[in-house]
């Protein structure tokens, strides 16, 4: 049972008609004995709550930032009509701050027998699995003054999806891909490694890619053009671990590194070559393996929207020795990681030679752009010492970069805004250069 804020107010005014007018008991017997039976009688003529009937329907994944609906369809198979306040109860972080506290909160109306269907907005903030919890429902009376109040477990789960902002750049990625491919109306010798085809020789071809063979058959000169390496293995590590934690921006470094994983894969598969995915700190969190081009980017997306940091640091020498049991054939393997020194030392350095020695492998680490401001502050004495900090933060990631360097690792270390296109430019440059 509730009782609504009608019945306070009547209330209120009559212990102020008591004390006016009839100061006694009988007069506060008077007054709350009639207040009574209308909170009775209401009582007696809402809509029962507990038979009432629920239904579900809607989206079930969204990626973060856009809308998705849930729809509830409320059956009232009583012979009372049904006026009510319903709450669709979800996580804190399924809507923006700026939503307010009724998010959910609707009022309804149904006849006797009668049904009616309801669409909760949702724009989650955070990314995973966000959980309906339970519905509750006030049914009021017809004089408004109390309300029968129960609760209904209707589950439905809407997974809730990175949001891939570095999308924007696939198109320049995959335009300068069909430069490297030979597929552009530029006449110019195909760059890669791999033989691709015979075509007529053109002024500005270069003259050490003539097949004299051929030419010997035919009346024109013919050459040799190329393209980059096919079906080539490509594994991406994210590491899970606390180093992922920190905020870089607005954003966990996770979810950047995420983001720019995402823009490799789909820039990777639409190459032609095999993407795996491995996340892992202590343990495995998520592996993605075998998928087809057109399967890739879906399961990278499923695979990653339930992941969040583990708040432990990560145990380099079994993501390493995963990592190769994933890669059995020679790859490359792409490390999503920070540049931290002491995790650097303790972690992946002692075990690079494991890697390195039968795969190429790329470090990517987001850069803080709070570090590279303080690097420009000026001003006072402790925006200088902020600067000294700052300036002394990036000697120390670019140490450990190039000590990365000197074991044979590729290095990518970006701002967030510049680590997803950074690492599809090192990804391309590889390709170009036949290191795959």
């Amino acid at each position: 049972m509730a009782l609504t804020g009608r019945t306070a107010l009547l209330a209120a005014l009559g212990a102020l008609l008591v004390g006016l007018l009839l100061p006694s008991w009988t007069g506060i017997l008077a007054v709350e004995l009639l207040l009574l039976l209308a909170i009775l009688y209401d009582l007696a003529r809402a809509a029962p709550v507990n038979r009432l009937q629920f239904t579900r329907s809607g989206d079930t994944s969204v990626r973060l930032g856009d809308d998705a609906h849930v729809t509830v369809v409320v059956i009232n198979p009583s012979r009372r009509p049904l006026r009510a306040l319903l709450r669709d109860a979800w996580p804190p972080s399924s809507w923006p701050e700026e939503a307010g506290s009724l998010s959910g909160h609707h009022r309804l109306t149904v006849e006797p027998g009668g049904r009616q269907r309801i669409t909760t907005p949702l724009r989650p903030t955070r990314r995973g699995d966000h959980r309906a919890d339970r519905l509750t429902v006030r049914s009021l009376g017809p004089l408004g003054l109390a309300a029968r109040q129960g609760s209904h477990a209707v589950p439905w789960t809407v997974r809730v999806l990175p949001a891939f902002a570095s999308r924007k750049h696939l198109p320049s990625k995959l335009a300068r891909l069909r430069e490297l491919d030979g597929r552009t109306s530029i006449l110019t010798r195909g760059e890669g490694t791999e033989f691709d085809s015979l075509r007529e020789y053109v002024p500005g071809d270069d003259t050490r890619s003539i097949d004299w063979r051929a030419t010997a058959r035919q009346s024109a000169v013919a050459v040799r053009t190329w393209r980059p390496e096919r079906d080539r293995r490509i594994l991406i590590v994210l590491d899970t671990g606390r180093t992922s934690a920190g905020r870089v921006g607005d954003a966990p470094r996770l979810d950047t590194s995420m983001d720019a994983a995402l823009l490799l894969a789909a820039l990777a598969a639409r190459a032609g070559d095999r993407v795996d995915l491995l996340a892992y700190d202590r343990v495995s969190r998520a592996t993605v393996k075998g998928r087809t081009a057109h399967n890739v980017l879906p399961a990278f997306v499923g695979a990653m929207a339930p992941l969040e940091p583990s708040l432990v640091e990560s145990d380099a020498r079994g993501l390493a020795s995963t990592a190769l049991r994933i890669a059995s054939h020679r790859s490359l393997v792409v490390l999503l990681t920070g540049l931290e020194p002491s995790a650097m030392e303790e972690g992946l350095l002692p075990v690079l030679p494991l890697l390195t020695e039968r795969h190429t492998v790329l470090v990517a680490s987001v850069a803080d752009p709070h570090i590279e401001e303080m690097t420009r502050a000026r001003g006072t004495v402790e925006a200088v010492y902020d600067a000294a900090a700052a300036a002394r933060t990036q000697t120390e990631r670019r140490n450990v970069a190039d000590r990365l360097r000197r074991h044979g690792v590729i290095v990518v270390d970006a701002l967030p805004a510049d680590i997803a296109p950074a690492l599809s430019d090192a990804y391309l440059a590889l390709k170009a250069a036949g290191r795959l």
